[in-house]
């Protein structure tokens, strides 16, 4: 008899996530893994001298002038806002390319999950509690995170979130209220509209929670290491 299969970690973790935000209202969207130049940059206020751009290693398209591999899942909330007024309330997926395999935490493809709210309020406090309910569920009430400045160009004002882990406080996600240009953009009234968003490294955030010392098992589909979730 064949044994019988079962998710990938990083797809068990995606449900567990999104299971939370279903829970409070949010939709699932979703987006290109080619994407073109404008939703990766223009329209989430990175012009094309902006220094921002230098921080990402950028896979471009060979013969087609303006495609890239997505960067940044955040491309899919000005897809989703396009066509969609507020209030906006989505959680979206999906893997990113960078060159950055510099050492067993970082790989040129990860997973990367985002969500969104668009309302006539939205404020640093709810992003900070909504930060702390997703953190809490996958490592329990005892988890201690802190906030701390930061510049992202599609956010103002813009948070690094940090987690304690081992005594020590680690990065794991990035966050902020969104850049009242990123909302002109899809032409959202700025006078009566605001919005949050947050995003998370899954695999980082995998990685933490099962002791797992490098990223690339994740991706080599060896069943010793997959068997074991």
């Amino acid at each position: 008899m064949n044994p019988k299969g079962h998710l990938h970690p990083v797809t068990q973790l995606i449900r567990e996530i999104v299971m939370v935000f279903n829970n409070l209202g949010y939709a699932v969207a979703t987006g290109p893994e080619l994407e073109q130049e404008y939703y990766n940059f223009d329209a989430l206020n990175i012009p094309k001298d902006h220094p921002s751009r230098d921080m990402q290693d950028t896979f471009w398209i060979k013969g087609k002038p303006g495609f890239l591999l997505t960067t940044q899942t955040s491309a899919i909330q000005i897809r989703f806002m396009e066509k969609n007024k507020p209030p906006v309330k989505i959680v979206y997926f999906g893997k990113t390319f960078r060159n950055e395999a510099t050492d067993a935490t970082h790989e040129v493809q990860f997973t990367q999950l985002e969500a969104l709210f668009v309302d006539e309020k939205a404020s640093v406090a709810d992003l900070k509690g909504m930060m702390t309910l997703i953190l809490k569920s996958i490592f329990g009430e005892d988890v201690e995170i802190r906030f701390r400045p930061s510049f992202f160009p599609f956010t103002e004002p813009s948070l690094e979130v940090d987690m304690k882990w081992k005594g020590k406080w680690l990065e794991i996600a990035g966050s902020g209220l969104v850049h009242p240009n990123v909302l002109k953009t899809v032409g959202i009234d700025t006078n009566k509209y605001c919005g949050l968003a947050f995003a998370f490294g899954l695999d980082r955030l995998l990685m933490l929670k099962y002791g797992v010392d490098d990223i690339r098992h994740l991706y080599t589909g060896d069943l010793r290491f997959v068997n074991q979730f």
